[in-house]
C-alpha cells in the first residue's frame, strides 16, 4: 500500500495560497483517477484508490502544516506503511515556479511540514518537491508562502498539476525517472539531449588541408595583380632575356 500525503493548511481562506499547493496536487490525482470522496479520519481527509493495480491513500492533513506529522504519523502506524512507501507532496522555495524534484529523504530547508513529518515518521520517504519560487529576501518569505498564486500562475500551474495526476501511477511502479521525464514533456520543461561532443580534431579533418607557405607569401594579397619592374638592374636584365616589346 502506497500513501501520499498533500501538504497544506485547512480552511477557504488558504485554499489558494501557494503553501497549498500539496493540497492542490493530492485533489488532482484523486479526481483523475476517480478516487473515494475524501473522508474524515486520521486528523485529516483520506481518499482511497488505485493507481498501477496499487492500493493507494491520498491524505490532506487537517491539523495545520506545522503538525501535519501528527495525521501523517497516524495514518502509517494503523496501517503499518513503511517509511519507504511514504510520498509527501510539498512547496518548495528553492525552485523556480512549476519545477518539481523527486528524491528520498534529504534535509527539510526549514519547511515546518516536513520538520513536523521527520519528526514523526523518520527522513526516509520520497518528497515530491513543487516549485512556488523565492520572493528574493526572506522577510518576503512568509507573505510569499501564505499568499495566493496570481492569476498569472495559471498558465504553469493547472498544466502541471495535470501533468503530476495524469502520471501518478509511476509513483506506484516506484519509477521516478519516468514520472519526471513524463511531467516534463507534458509542461514543455524537458532539458534538451547534449550534443555530443566532436572528436579532437574533426573539425579540422573536415576542412581541406592548405599547402604551407612561406609567411613572404601568406603575407601576399592574391587579388594584387602582378607588376614586372621597369626600371632598375631587374628590369635591363628581363629585357635582355625576353626583348624590349614597349
Amino acid at each position: 500500500m502506497l500513501l501520499i500525503a498533500g501538504l497544506g493548511n485547512p480552511g477557504s481562506q488558504y485554499a489558494r495560497n501557494r503553501h497549498n499547493v500539496g493540497f492542490m496536487a493530492a485533489d488532482a490525482i484523486a479526481r483523475r483517477h476517480s478516487f473515494s470522496g475524501f473522508s474524515k479520519k486520521f486528523r485529516g481527509e483520506i481518499a482511497e484508490g488505485t493507481l498501477a493495480g496499487e492500493k493507494v491513500l491520498i491524505l490532506k492533513p487537517m491539523t495545520f502544516m506545522n503538525l501535519s506529522g501528527d495525521s501523517v504519523g497516524e495514518a502509517m502506524r494503523f496501517y503499518k506503511i513503511a517509511a519507504s512507501d511514504l510520498i509527501v507532496m510539498h512547496d518548495e522555495l528553492d525552485l523556480a515556479p512549476g519545477k518539481l524534484r523527486l528524491k528520498i529523504g534529504g534535509g527539510n530547508g526549514g519547511h515546518n511540514g516536513l520538520k513536523s513529518i521527520d519528526a514523526h515518521c523518520g527522513k526516509d520517504y520520497k518528497r515530491l518537491r513543487i516549485g512556488i519560487g523565492h520572493p528574493g529576501h526572506k522577510d518576503r518569505v512568509n507573505p510569499h508562502v501564505l499568499g495566493d498564486f496570481a492569476k498569472s500562475d495559471a498558465d504553469w500551474l493547472q498544466p502541471l498539476l495535470d501533468a503530476i495526476a495524469d502520471n501518478a501511477e509511476f509513483f506506484a511502479r516506484k519509477d521516478d525517472a519516468g514520472f519526471l521525464n513524463k511531467v516534463a514533456l507534458a509542461t514543455g520543461t524537458a532539458a534538451p539531449k547534449p550534443a555530443k561532443p566532436a572528436r579532437p580534431g574533426a573539425a579540422d579533418a573536415a576542412k581541406p588541408a592548405q599547402a604551407a607557405q612561406s609567411h613572404i607569401r601568406q603575407a601576399r594579397n592574391p587579388a594584387q595583380p602582378k607588376r614586372l619592374p621597369t626600371s632598375g638592374p631587374m628590369a635591363d636584365m628581363l629585357k635582355k632575356l625576353f626583348g624590349n616589346k614597349d
